[in-house]
């Protein structure tokens, strides 16, 4: 008889492994340069456009001698109105005021209802019907924001006209900001039930045998335990629903206007970027220009909101064996 050959023959190299030695170094290389290009791609593409949007807002202050052009105008002014001709101002603090209240709308709606729907799914809900709402939520999650602005337009804005139709136009900040918080609704769900379930089940365990009800459990014991996590996603979430366009541009309004009230029209950083490069304005312009002033804005309003929720993590992440 012939000699078979074995799984540890060599002649039968074992499955899932590379032919030779030689081949896996190279397959190892081949990955680990793929990788580190990958990196590299992500880190130049930041700085170019950082470097872009200096640029450009150095090129606003720079391109024209109006006074009315000046950094501390543009970060101190109250009136913004690019585009009336001779009588126009810079100052970018009712885009900011507009922007943080459409967040500050979407926060309170979305924060509260995710981290109660996180802790359900987390503690309470069965196998079964938290894969069903997770992928309800993944669902959520996948919708274009444009099909968030129309339900603004059409669903949400109608059941606020019907009431208070006097202090309520067809353009308001709270529509618009119930609108972003259905949009980031799915992401604090998401990443505050990873957060929650990423606690150690001795925790729980600890605390049951101590006499607590499931709700103390949830509540005094699983929440503080994942709170940076919470956090981090609430950050995330808020970074989102700043830089959000669709939404605001259709359903906010486009009057930039400092104020606090949510039946007001506002308009956002990004609504404005999105009316400049509709071709209102001619390219190389001061009001064209005016669009990557602020966007360097909402760019560091963004990238601090990053770099809090970083620190956060570092600052108040719990570490169990």
């Amino acid at each position: 008889m012939s000699a078979m050959a074995t799984p540890s023959s060599p002649l039968l190299p074992s499955r899932g492994r590379p032919r030779s030695r030689a081949g896996r170094i190279w397959s190892e290389r081949v990955v680990r340069w793929t990788l580190l290009g990958c990196a590299v791609f992500s880190i130049v593409t930041t700085f170019a456009i950082i470097a872009v949007l200096a640029q450009e807002t150095f090129r606003f202050f720079t391109i024209s001698d109006s006074p009315n052009i000046s950094v501390w105008k543009f970060v101190t002014g109250t009136e913004w109105s690019p585009l009336l001709g001779a009588e126009q101002h810079f100052g970018v603090l009712p885009l900011v005021s507009g922007t943080l209240l459409v967040t500050s709308i979407a926060a309170v709606f979305a924060l509260p209802i995710g981290l109660v729907t996180a802790v359900y799914l987390s503690e309470y809900a069965r196998p079964r019907v938290r894969s069903v709402l997770k992928s309800v939520l993944e669902v959520l999650a996948g919708v274009p924001t444009v099909v968030y602005g129309f339900f603004a337009l059409t669903f949400i804005t109608p059941q606020l006209l019907q009431p208070m139709s006097e202090a309520f136009g067809t353009y308001n900040a709270l529509s618009a900001g119930l609108a972003v918080g259905f949009m980031i609704l799915p992401i604090v769900c998401s990443l505050s039930e990873d957060a929650l379930r990423a606690v150690p089940q001795s925790l729980r365990d600890g605390a049951n045998a101590l006499g607590a009800t499931k709700f103390d459990v949830s509540v005094k014991v699983v929440v503080p335990a994942a709170l940076s996590g919470v956090i981090a996603s609430f950050l995330l979430a808020l970074t989102r629903a700043i830089g959000e366009t669709m939404i605001v541009a259709l359903a906010a309004g486009g009057l930039a206007q400092l104020t606090l009230n949510p039946a007001a029209q506002v308009q956002t950083m990004t609504a404005y970027m999105v009316q400049i490069f509709l071709g209102d304005a001619p390219a190389g312009g001061v009001e064209y220009q005016s669009s990557y002033a602020v966007a360097f804005v909402l760019f560091v309003l963004t990238l601090g909101m990053t770099l809090t929720g970083a620190w956060i993590l570092r600052r108040y992440r719990e570490a169990y064996e």
